[in-house]
């Protein structure tokens, strides 16, 4: 993990410079968006909640942002629309995840590029070392970093460069809003250990929908298990059920979760396993794995999602 202030001083030591691949300069929009105060806001475009709240937090006043995929909504699934694309054409920004998380959008991504649209992947500013390989396919990373909250602040750090490297006039802004949100990012990581230590090391198993929760795992020491694959694309036959089953029902593992962006019925047909094999295991509750809560959830921002998610998780297994 990069430290608040090294990460900064990554940024400026770079001369706001960002590698090509990660960020395109914009070539067919010259003029941002421009607010009732008469102030320059850049019109971004984010794929994911967690990526729209990343670029609210870090972009402030400065930014206008629109959300591609609302709470709930699967974005290994996801497909633009003919008025997605067009939106992402006429912003000043898109951001997206990479590491194959928008799966089906990635031929828009390389059009956006190759258009000259400015595009910041955050998957393009992130180490390789720390990135987790799938289990179900070694050649693939997992895409799932928001569930270590120390690769989050990494992923900050990478929008973070890209916004001032676009809108050098409110470098100073983004930086700012950056450290304070380091800070931010600092402390839910100690109440997210702080909790998972309530929860004793041999009961340290999370066992969820698809394979989404790998990086909290590593993160914040829980054995995972997963009964899809790391995309929803892919489906759990009857032998992963009844695999998964026999590993709960030996284990003797107390709850297990469904997830907010994947229907419950794989989970609810797993506990049916279970309690075929003669142990009762029960439903936990439900995670936020590939998007963040709804707006009356109480779960609408990143950090209060992951709060949510390890409350679950440890008030569950505990």
């Amino acid at each position: 993990m990069f430290s608040k202030i090294k990460l900064i001083l990554v940024i400026l030591a770079a001369g706001l410079f960002i590698s090509a691949g990660c960020v395109q300069p914009r070539t067919q929009r010259e003029n941002p968006t421009h607010s009732t105060a008469d102030e320059v806001r850049l019109n971004i475009v984010a794929t994911t909640t967690m990526l729209a709240d990343l670029t609210k937090v870090i972009g402030g006043e400065y930014v206008k942002i629109n959300g591609l995929m609302g709470p709930g909504i699967d974005p290994h699934l996801y497909q633009a629309s003919a008025g997605d694309v067009t939106l992402m054409q006429d912003a000043d920004v898109v951001v997206y995840n990479g590491l194959h998380l928008e799966g089906k959008m990635g031929d828009i991504f390389e059009s956006l590029k190759t258009q000259g649209s400015a595009v910041i992947c955050i998957e393009d500013g992130l180490e390789e070392a720390k990135l987790l390989r799938a289990e179900d396919d070694p050649d693939v990373h997992d895409p799932h970093i928001w569930f270590d909250v120390t690769l989050w602040q990494d992923a900050a750090g990478v929008l973070a460069q890209g916004l001032t490297e676009i809108d050098a006039a409110h470098a100073e802004i983004y930086l700012s809003n950056l450290e304070r949100y380091l800070t931010e990012l600092d402390e839910l990581d100690n109440y997210i250990r702080e909790r998972a230590a309530e929860v004793p090391e041999g009961q340290r198993v999370l066992v969820t929908a698809h394979d989404a929760f790998n990086y909290f795992g590593k993160a914040y020491g829980f054995e995972v298990r997963g009964l899809q694959g790391i995309s929803t694309d892919s489906e759990a036959g009857t032998s992963d059920v009844s695999s998964l089953a026999d590993f709960i029902t030996t284990r003797k593992i107390k709850a297990i979760f469904v997830e907010s962006s994947v229907p419950p019925k794989t989970i609810e047909a797993l506990r049916a396993a279970v309690k075929a094999k003669g142990f009762d295991t029960a439903i936990g509750g439900e995670l936020y794995s590939d998007s963040l809560g709804g707006e009356n959830s109480g779960a609408g921002t990143y950090i209060l999602t992951c709060k949510a998610n390890i409350d679950t998780i440890v008030d569950a297994l505990k």
